[in-house]
């Protein structure tokens, strides 16, 4: 298998896909093989389930000091992100100024370049959240 495949079928890293409890219904990401509120009873009944990719912000920061392989980058915003299955994802916005993110804007989950690897140039990939843009309402007709 090919480097760049493994990680195109690395499921959590670029579907966002989490783990239902199938003894109580809590949700969580990444994925868990146990729950760790039902312990025992939750092994064997974790269902993978995927997230929409869409939420708000629940609370971020502007980073101005980036270590050396982000210098190129800031300042960039990192950010907690409610999913609106309720489950709570930190994550860098993108394409906006960090003067625009504010508390509540929704974001949508998009795929991106993170980074790459010595030499080798191995490209590593993986979610990052932009704006989600409203539609803009009709115009009139004019008169």
């Amino acid at each position: 298998m090919t480097v760049a495949r493994f990680w195109r079928e690395n499921e959590p890293r670029y579907n966002l896909t989490g783990a239902k409890c199938g003894n109580c219904g809590r949700l969580y990401f990444p994925p868990r093989t146990v729950c760790p509120v039902c312990h025992r009873k939750s092994i064997g009944k974790m269902e993978p389930f995927k997230l929409k990719g869409t939420g708000e912000v629940l609370t971020f920061s502007v980073v101005h000091d980036a270590p050396s392989q982000f210098e190129l980058q800031k300042p960039y915003v990192i950010a907690i992100i409610q999913m609106d299955e309720c489950i709570r994802v930190t994550g860098q916005i993108i394409d906006c100024e960090p003067s625009e993110v504010t508390v509540g804007m929704k974001v949508q989950a998009v795929i991106r370049k993170l980074g790459e690897e010595g030499p080798s140039g191995i490209i590593h990939y993986g979610y990052k959240f932009m704006p989600v843009i409203a539609p803009s309402a009709p115009e009139a007709p004019a008169p």
